[in-house]
């Protein structure tokens, strides 16, 4: 077969199947466009993710911790202002505006810590009074989309008058290491510790669960025989100045 015969071929090849072939891929196209119609990536919701209750020592603070979602705008518009608001009824209790006057109940005893561009609203409630029971709600205005108050995910402070006692434990070998700690709701402001005798003092604090916090204090130290006879005493003083006290003997 000549080499000009070759060419005519394939040019008449091309030319009967071409068209089919785009009619194919234009074909498969629309099949897709059609399976896939009306299918979305799932879109938020106005939800806001907030303790139901939090306990908290009366004088004390409080962190109430917060993550809030809402639907994805339909349009293209770019979101780049957030204003957000924590409210007891038609209180406004905190926000993240700087200038906004806060009425005198709670002036200079909060702070709006989260980051509303992450979707973060939490909050820090100090001096906790019997008055702060709540509940609190939180709201959020985003002036390119739309406003929503999370009335349906309130959440209540449940304020206790006295600290309970701290936890007190020991491990004994040639040198006494001693555990005094606490759980508390105030990682802001965690409590301060002290000790009835000398030796080296550690600090940690992590966090139990969504709202809960521990800190220990732990104190090393070589006895002698003296330290026998008399207690040790591990006292916590808590944000605000209230006092407890755990004793126990080696």
């Amino acid at each position: 077969m000549s080499h000009t015969v070759t060419v005519s071929l394939i040019v008449l090849i091309y030319t009967l199947f071409f068209p089919l072939v785009m009619e194919l891929k234009l074909w498969l196209c629309f099949l897709l466009a059609q399976v896939t119609h009306g299918v979305q990536p799932p879109r938020g919701q106005w939800i806001a993710k907030i303790p139901t209750s939090i306990p908290a020592l009366q004088g004390s603070c409080v962190v109430i911790p917060c993550i809030y979602t809402y639907p994805k705008p339909n349009s293209n518009a770019i979101l780049n202002r957030w204003r957000g608001f924590w409210r007891k009824g038609n209180k406004i209790v905190s926000t993240n505006l700087p200038k906004w006057k806060m009425t005198n109940e709670y002036k200079k005893r909060t702070q709006f810590l989260g980051d509303l561009k992450l979707r973060n609203c939490t909050m820090l409630l100090d001096g906790v009074r019997n008055t702060d029971v709540g509940p609190f709600y939180f709201r959020i205005e985003i002036p390119q989309y739309k406003s929503f108050s999370y009335t349906k995910n309130p959440v209540s402070i449940d304020v206790t008058s006295d600290p309970q006692p701290p936890s007190l434990t020991l491990r004994v070998t040639d040198k006494v290491k001693a555990f005094c700690s606490v759980s508390h709701s105030c990682p802001s402001f965690p409590p301060k510790f002290s000790w009835s005798r000398s030796g080296t003092v550690t600090h940690r604090s992590k966090r139990l669960n969504e709202w809960k916090w521990e800190t220990v204090s732990a104190l090393t130290f070589k006895p002698l025989p003296a330290d026998f006879k008399m207690p040790l005493n591990c006292t916590v003083q808590y944000r605000g100045g209230k006092q407890a006290m755990n004793s126990t003997r080696i």
